[in-house]
């Protein structure tokens, strides 16, 4: 009976080896084709393949921003790199470099890390709802539509891009560290439409830039006074506001609203390279209207319900990945002929759920004119805020 007895346990220990090793077996299979890029109904072109494949080297990697910390941030010390094709020759395809790089990034925690990290551990269940910005109708270029005050707060029509361009005018006594920004919406034949100005506040403990939509008139008693953008000490967070009052004067009838907040991650360690940005956003109503922000204390503002990861009602975007180009020897992006000149400043704001929808772009072409081009769910005002915002020097980013 002993011996029967023994044979048995031996038979299903044997049977149970086998089907552990069987489930290690289709385990793995799963695993690799998991990790598989590509697929044999759609195969991956080859240059799509390289792009994947740096993408895939800067994957662990975090770099920031390069400038020379000044109060206004010159770009004459960074070098331009070779832009692909000329765009004045070929508008479909020219990839702009960002930033040139000869130092080894660097490993750091930062708000994309922190986000992205969120995204993976939240639930399905209390999961935030992820906008829709494509539209499967062909994509038009947008004009001003009724007064410009109401237009540059009204936002973009679905499938539609507008195309802006920023003018730096930095002539004058104080205008090196003070500089007027102009907008203006390109149309046909080279004439334009003007939207915003600013200009960055003097004696301000924090940066502090007003924006109008009367060149002639930037003060905040201005019936043309549009909004503000405010960053924290070290230039690292900014705010941009519509043009109420803040809620700790107690005037709640005109409170002011939220409209975006920037937040660039710090660099503590000095390494170069392109920026990296997150930008937050009020959400959208299913009308396509924007969710009103007016914080009533501290804990609701846009920037605290980043850090707590209150995530309801507001929009999370990035700054697109660069990819690396040997021949440059610099981090580039497609703006499509949009962008000539390499810059620490040129950015491409898209969605984690939609990385292909570009909602900003922004570059530089020459030594004070950049463009400026956006889609739903900005506004104009918004857009423009976020611009100053790669202005600003970023003490601690640099």
């Amino acid at each position: 009976m002993a011996s029967m007895r023994d044979q048995k346990i031996e038979q299903q220990r044997q049977m149970m080896e086998q089907k552990m090793k069987q489930k290690r077996q289709n385990s793995g299979l799963v695993q690799a084709n998991d990790l598989r890029v590509g697929s044999a109904k759609r195969p991956i072109s080859g240059s799509r393949s390289r792009e994947l494949h740096e993408l895939g080297n800067q994957i662990e990697v975090l770099t920031v921003g390069e400038g020379d910390g000044s109060g206004e941030e010159d770009e004459e010390s960074v070098p331009v790199c070779s832009v692909g094709r000329d765009a004045s020759t070929d508008d479909v395809c020219a990839d702009a470099a960002v930033a040139p790089l000869h130092d080894k990034p660097r490993r750091d925690s930062s708000p994309t890390q922190v986000y992205q990290k969120w995204c993976k551990t939240k639930t399905q269940k209390d999961k935030v709802r992820e906008p829709k910005f494509v539209t499967k109708a062909p994509e038009i270029e947008g004009s001003v539509e009724g007064a410009v005050e109401q237009f540059v707060v009204t936002p973009a029509k679905h499938g539609t891009l507008y195309k802006c361009r920023i003018a730096r005018d930095r002539k004058g006594m104080d205008r090196g560290l003070y500089p007027t920004y102009f907008l203006h919406l390109e149309k046909d034949y080279g004439k334009k439409v003007f939207l915003l100005a600013a200009r960055k506040r003097k004696k301000s403990a924090t940066s502090n830039y007003l924006i109008s939509t009367d060149p002639t008139e930037l003060t905040r008693t201005a019936d043309s006074f549009a909004g503000k953008l405010r960053s924290n000490l070290l230039g690292t967070a900014f705010t941009v506001y519509d043009n109420g009052k803040a809620w700790r004067k107690h005037d709640h009838a005109h409170t002011r609203h939220e409209l975006a907040a920037v937040v660039y991650d710090t660099n503590v360690l000095g390494f170069k390279g392109p920026r990296k940005m997150t930008v937050i956003l009020p959400g959208m109503t299913p009308d396509r209207q924007r969710v009103t922000i007016a914080p009533q204390d501290d804990s609701e503002t846009l920037l605290e319900r980043l850090k707590s990861q209150t995530l309801d009602d507001i929009v999370v975007l990035h700054n697109k990945t660069p990819v690396w180009n040997d021949e440059t020897q610099s981090y580039v992006l497609n703006f499509h002929g949009r962008v000539t000149q390499a810059s620490v400043k040129n950015f491409q704001i898209v969605h984690d759920s939609e990385p292909d929808y570009v909602v900003m772009q922004f570059g530089r072409i020459s030594e004070d004119i950049f463009t400026m081009d956006f889609r739903y769910p900005l506004c104009a005002l918004q857009a423009f805020g976020i611009a100053l915002s790669s202005f600003d020097s970023k003490l601690a980013c640099e």
